[in-house]
């Protein structure tokens, strides 16, 4: 259900030890905030930081996952493993898997699925190249994301999903779309998603260089839900500031 939810994204960063002094530290900068927050943290430090997280407001994530049960795929996580430690929330096609990994929309699709199945909530990225926004094809890569990543869910899916718009031009550059430009992008995701669905009620997160400054811009436009956060989301201080954006 549409909500305002601040999700941090590690990526390949923290070791066990810092990432239990993340949550020790973020657990009491957070603990007031009525927004949604969720860490999604390498495989490695899930089950120390599903531990230090009971009896907070925090809520764990993965950063992705094999869309099969169990099988011959070496390096690979099931989604039963990740259901089986309580692990609540998996981020699925970031434009790093896409670009380094070479998922389509096809694999995002059967994450997604899977992820529903074992009660898992994905975090579905879509996202455009500065190529692909410099020749006008943003609204069209995007919805094409959508349409085909989502395809075959029906609207009661819809409420255990979040989508997260990522400009990938924007990731990890210090580059942020303008507040408009988020806001044009992802009204026309949330359209998207009303046409396949017949509803739009899903929370639609904004990603690509976001931190405190310019956070309360981002979040207050009317279509957007919350952001997204990489970099920023290492330093517990930084990321509670996001969190609390609207303190």
């Amino acid at each position: 259900m549409r909500r305002n939810v601040i999700a941090g994204n590690w990526k390949m960063n923290m070791l066990p030890g810092d990432a239990i002094k993340f949550i020790e530290e973020l657990s009491g900068l957070v603990k007031d905030t009525s927004n949604e927050v969720i860490i999604c943290a390498p495989y490695t430090d899930l089950f120390y930081i599903l531990n230090y997280a009971q009896d907070t407001n925090i809520h764990i994530g993965a950063q992705n996952m094999h869309w099969e049960e169990s099988g011959a795929y070496t390096g690979e996580v099931s989604p039963t493993m990740l259901s089986s430690i309580n692990c609540e929330y998996v981020i699925i096609g970031h434009s790093e898997r896409r670009e380094y990994f070479a998922e389509t929309d096809e694999t995002v699709n059967k994450k997604v699925k899977s992820a529903l199945e074992y009660e898992l909530k994905p975090i579905v990225c879509v996202g455009e190249t500065l190529e692909e926004k410099e020749a006008g094809k943003t609204i069209e890569k995007i919805t094409g994301q959508i349409e085909r990543g989502l395809a075959g869910l029906t609207s009661e899916d819809l409420g255990n999903i979040i989508i997260a718009y990522e400009p990938i031009w924007a990731i990890g550059t210090g580059k942020t779309a303008t507040s408009d430009d988020a806001q044009n992008s992802i009204k026309a995701i949330r359209d998207k998603v009303n046409e396949m669905f017949g509803n739009d009620d899903v929370s639609i997160l904004y990603g690509g260089s976001v931190k405190s400054e310019n956070a309360k811009e981002l979040f207050e436009m009317p279509d957007i839900d919350g952001g997204l956060v990489g970099g920023a989301s290492l330093k517990a201080g930084e990321f509670s500031k996001i969190v609390n954006f609207d303190k």
